[in-house]
């Protein structure tokens, strides 16, 4: 039996970083607290790889309706450059919506959040649409 494996879920913006852990024996995205981009976000996610254990890294992939790159899709797929030193392997998970699923998911709650609640939701959408389409 092979063992299971600790992901890393990420939905980068340009002021936050939403996260999400998952096992994939237990296949359910958990959002953490998110990273503010202040340049040490990269050391940031670094601690949580080392923390956790995690071999991969599921990055969200921005698109916009019609599937077509975006403003937003250079600039993540530049931030998962940086993360090329960090010993686990990194995938592009596509994030349509998320956002929008987060914060609706979040709103049902009759709770205030904040806006980094709503990125490390919507990083856990992006590990939890990963882990059921490709696990």
């Amino acid at each position: 039996m092979a063992r299971s494996k600790q992901l890393l879920g990420l939905d980068i913006g340009t002021a936050r970083i939403g996260v999400a852990i998952a096992d994939t024996a237990v296949r359910i995205a958990i959002p953490q607290e998110y990273i503010t981009v202040d340049g040490r976000e990269v050391a940031a996610i670094a601690e949580q790889v080392i923390a956790n254990g995690i071999d991969t890294i599921v990055i969200g992939y921005p698109r916009n309706q019609s599937g077509e790159a975006t403003e937003q899709t250079a600039v993540t797929e530049l931030f998962a450059k940086k993360l090329e030193d960090i010993d686990a392997t990194i995938v592009f998970q596509d994030e349509s919506l998320t956002s929008v699923i987060a914060e609706q998911r979040l709103s049902s709650r009759r709770k205030v959040y904040e806006k980094g609640e709503i990125d490390s939701e919507a990083a856990a959408i992006i590990l939890q649409d990963y882990m059921e389409q490709r696990l």
